[in-house]
């Protein structure tokens, strides 16, 4: 870990590349089409009012056996337009900081708790997460991560059924679940965009992020 620890925040020097514990680049046939057959569902999913203001619904992306996974909160304008959770200016970060503790974007698993996006960006209310969070919840049954990593006090409080603030979650492993999974909470990548001076205290959360699925 002495390359890490040299590693400027949001540089990528050389830190040797993540492997799945899979070791294998294709998941399995089943897990395959267990996450089209949910996908296909998210897709035709009118339970919420957001259905109606959609361009199209924001499954999720990313190595579905992933060591890491990642949740946001909620699709923004160009995740809706793409279909795809963290494309804009945040998903930008996001690659970033994945880059800097040796991990690529294309092996971790990215999903949000809402699949549609809520107009003008703003926060889920109570009823849409509970009308779609039983999506992640297979999403998470399917990959079976070694980490979850929560992205902002939304999705944290959501995984961690709590109201604590961020700043007070951060830094330590949580629980997710009946299965027990890791969970880190750091911040938003939307929110290290307006407050730059954070993204050093998020530089430790992936630090931990890493060494929490790092091979022993």
């Amino acid at each position: 870990m002495t390359t890490l620890s040299q590693l400027h925040y949001l540089t990528a020097m050389g830190i040797q590349t993540w492997q799945s514990r899979q070791g294998s680049a294709a998941p399995p046939t089943e897990l395959k089409e267990n996450m089209a057959v949910l996908c296909a569902t998210v897709a035709q999913c009118t339970a919420c009012p957001l259905h109606k203001t959609r361009t199209q619904t924001v499954f999720g992306t990313g190595y579905q056996q992933a060591d890491l996974m990642i949740i946001g909160e909620a699709p923004g304008f160009y995740e809706d337009q793409k279909g795809e959770p963290f494309v804009g200016r945040a998903g930008q970060l996001l690659n970033a900081m994945l880059e800097a503790i040796g991990l690529d974007r294309r092996r971790v698993y990215i999903a949000n708790i809402l699949k549609c996006r809520p107009p003008n960006n703003r926060d889920p209310l109570p009823e849409e997460v509970s009308q779609c969070s039983g999506f992640l919840t297979k999403q998470i049954a399917f990959v079976q991560p070694k980490l979850l990593l929560a992205l902002g006090r939304i999705a944290a409080n959501y995984l961690l059924n709590t109201q604590m603030p961020l700043g007070r979650m951060r830094g330590k492993l949580h629980s997710y679940g009946m299965q027990n999974i890791p969970l880190l909470v750091t911040y938003h990548p939307a929110y290290l965009l307006r407050n730059p001076k954070d993204k050093g205290k998020a530089w430790q959360d992936l630090q931990l992020a890493y060494r929490s699925i790092a091979p022993t």
